[in-house]
């Protein structure tokens, strides 16, 4: 079995930095594309920036500039570096990636349980 594991959320002020990491356990696993997404509640979960298994970027266009997503693949770990923290991005921060395990030969989607992030004004 596969699982997804989120460290890093917390309290911050406007203008505060946190680091989001997020490791995938298991064993017999190749992971694809990593990202993160956001979510408020009432409101549908978003992508906020993803990485491609080449290390290729995108970025939600919110958090361009402030927000900095990178992965160490010989510890199946993504990061989320986050700057330049807002009051709207408050939320649970949830890690996804695309993993191939268990004799399946496609990758299918896993998701960590979420971190929240608190960013007061």
């Amino acid at each position: 079995q596969v699982q997804l594991v989120e460290s890093g959320g917390g309290l911050v002020q406007a203008g505060g930095s946190l680091r989001l990491s997020c490791a995938a356990s298991g064993s017999s696993f190749s992971i694809g594309a990593m990202a993160w997404y956001r979510q408020v509640p009432g409101k549908q979960r978003e992508l906020v920036a993803r990485i491609a298994s080449t290390g290729s970027t995108d970025y939600a266009d919110f958090v361009k500039g402030r927000f900095t997503i990178s992965r160490d693949n010989a510890k199946n770990t993504v990061y989320l570096q986050m700057n330049s923290l807002k009051p709207e991005d408050t939320a649970v921060y949830y890690c996804n990636a695309a993993i191939k395990w268990g004799g399946v030969p496609f990758y299918r989607d896993y998701w960590g349980q979420g971190t929240q992030v608190i960013v007061s004004s």
